[in-house]
């Protein structure tokens, strides 16, 4: 079983945040969409999505680094019995055990004569262990920008065909992750979890920036000369935005509220700048443009 530190390349003493930098940058190299012609790909995205599950998780981190669990988040065998050879259990891959055939029970008496089954036994465990849950499973899903923007429900359909309902979390973006309890693979000890991490798809002309979301906006030329109200998209729907008289290109506008819900609950604005749209070969802007010319020295604060 593969150690979830030496899959994201980092060291024991890795922080949170560099953690988190390291899988985002392994999710990104190995993505399936981007490896189509090396299906290795999926099965290494698939490892590092586990190990950042295992080590995100600030309980199961710590009892990976006392030897409590493994890598895959099952317990430990003891004494590191299992290891390798006929009988015992053996780790599969995405995490649960192969018992091959034997009962736990028969396992932990041969252990420990017996004493495994009886609290306080002469010289043995008080307990048993507990049996292992089932492995987790990676899912990924893609969101629509407009949908991230405003928190709209996803659903996802799980392996065995199920289909669920999500609710996005405030400040969601790629590489966010939601735990689905017990919605993974099913093993002695309960179910697995499904981790669902988040991809925002791309906007043909909406930008993120933070909370706020950016837009070019093409105005025409008289809409900019005499002003008044042009419509305008958001992400929740067009509205009619107030274009001043004689505004320019780069002018920017803000309408609050419209952007992404913080991890505060808050939500961004949208800033919108303007852009001049000129027809090239309109014979009226010629024409008015034959008669009349601006004399003013736009360029004199650039020294030109």
């Amino acid at each position: 079983m593969a150690d979830p530190y030496s899959l994201l390349g980092v060291t024991r003493s890795a922080t949170d945040a560099e953690i988190k930098s390291a899988y985002r940058k392994l999710a990104k190299e190995l993505h399936p969409d981007k490896n189509k012609d090396n299906p290795r790909a999926a099965d290494k995205f698939s490892a590092v999505t586990n190990a950042y599950d295992l080590l995100s998780d600030k309980d199961k981190r710590a009892r990976f680094d006392r030897g409590e669990i493994d890598g895959d988040g099952n317990p430990a065998a003891p004494f590191g019995y299992g290891g390798g050879g006929g009988g015992g259990f053996r780790g599969q891959p995405g995490g649960g055990f192969d018992q091959g055939g034997a009962d736990f029970g028969d396992i932990f008496e041969g252990l420990f004569g017996g004493a495994g089954r009886r609290a306080g036994g002469g010289g043995g465990f008080g307990r048993q262990a507990p049996p292992p849950k089932g492995a987790n499973v990676a899912y990924r899903l893609a969101v629509q920008f407009t949908d991230a923007a405003t928190l709209a429900p996803q659903r996802i359909t799980l392996q065995d065909g199920k289909t669920i309902d999500l609710k996005l979390p405030a400040g969601v973006e790629s590489g966010t992750q939601m735990r689905l309890s017990g919605k993974g693979q099913a093993g002695p000890g309960g179910a697995g979890d499904a981790i669902v991490t988040i991809e925002v798809k791309p906007h043909p002309f909406f930008i993120r920036d933070g909370d706020n979301v950016l837009l070019d906006l093409p105005i025409t030329l008289d809409e900019a000369v005499k002003g008044g109200k042009v419509k305008a998209p958001t992400v929740d729907g067009p509205v009619m935005l107030g274009v001043a008289a004689g505004a320019t290109s780069g002018k920017t506008l803000r309408l609050r509220g419209k952007g992404f819900t913080g991890k505060s609950g808050q939500r961004g604005d949208q800033l919108v700048t303007l852009q001049i749209d000129v027809p090239a070969d309109d014979p009226a802007i010629q024409a008015l443009v034959e008669s009349w010319q601006d004399e003013r020295p736009v360029r004199a604060h650039m020294g030109v």
